[in-house]
């Protein structure tokens, strides 16, 4: 299963046609824009066309990524606040829309202990679970560049959200290739890879990870640098995508690489040769 982030210029159900031109069958897009803190609710126009264009494609699973806004670990209470009514918000638009899961980095602790942000963060989920009413969309927490005071750096840091949170079937993970060669796994061998995933299993639970974002990456391991690069044009060469394309078939997957030119296709088709 493998697709790309799609657009939604001119309304959410475009994503579909995106989707379409480029052969997916899976997509991850934003419900809303990712960049401001209020958005208006879903029509029911607007969810009609989405569903009738979902139920005529050949997209079989669709996802949201939530804003890079929000921070359950905030230190200042009002963005705490706005951060956890743009996560129910999101989360409610997640379910009308029938998106399967919404991506969702975690947060960042501040000048706080990485133990209160912690804490908040999962307070934080259960306090979005139980005000988005029912719904089946899982909230996958990303791991992260472990850039600054980012929590989700390492996997561990990702177990003790889980762990504390009360509605732990509404929770899985999302696996970044960049961010985890970033933040110190060395996944640029198959021995890494297998080390790298046996860690994941062991901590988290592959029966967990539900998607993946497939990004090389410009920075070098361990340095912490959360920037993207086209498949095979940065430090991770082919050796990670290929695990990964051969060993999590059925596991959907996304890039998220610039968008320039034809990048899209060619990700894609390197993808596929693999």
């Amino acid at each position: 299963m493998l697709g790309v982030h799609c657009s939604v210029s001119g309304g959410l159900h475009n994503s579909f046609e995106e989707a379409g031109n480029l052969m997916i069958d899976t997509m991850q897009i934003f419900t809303r824009n990712q960049r401001q803190w209020n958005a208006k609710p879903i029509g029911e126009e607007e969810r009609t066309q989405f569903l009738n264009a979902a139920g005529s494609s050949k997209v079989k699973t669709a996802f949201s990524h939530c804003s890079y806004l929000i921070n359950l670990a905030a230190e200042n209470p009002e963005t705490r606040k706005k951060s956890i009514k743009a996560l129910t918000d999101e989360v409610i638009r997640c379910n009308q829309l029938g998106l399967d899961f919404c991506v969702l980095h975690p947060g960042a602790a501040g000048k706080q202990e990485f133990n209160t942000a912690i804490d908040k963060i999962a307070e934080g989920l259960d306090i979005v679970i139980n005000d988005s009413g029912t719904g089946d969309t899982m909230i996958l927490l990303e791991n992260t560049a472990g850039q600054g005071t980012s929590v989700g750096g390492r996997f561990e840091n990702l177990f003790e959200i889980y762990s504390r949170v009360k509605h732990e079937s509404r929770i899985g993970y999302c696996f970044d290739t960049c961010h985890a060669f970033a933040a110190g796994y060395d996944i640029t061998t198959e021995e890494g890879c297998e080390q790298t995933f046996g860690e994941f299993d062991r901590i988290l639970g592959l029966q967990n990870l539900k998607v993946f974002h497939l990004n090389d990456s410009k920075g070098d391991l361990g340095s912490h640098l959360d920037r993207h690069e086209h498949i095979g044009n940065g430090k991770l060469g082919l050796t990670p995508f290929r695990y990964i394309m051969h060993n999590f078939a059925d596991v959907p997957k996304v890039i998220e690489t610039p968008k320039e030119d034809d990048w899209d296709e060619k990700n894609l088709k390197l993808l596929r040769s693999l």
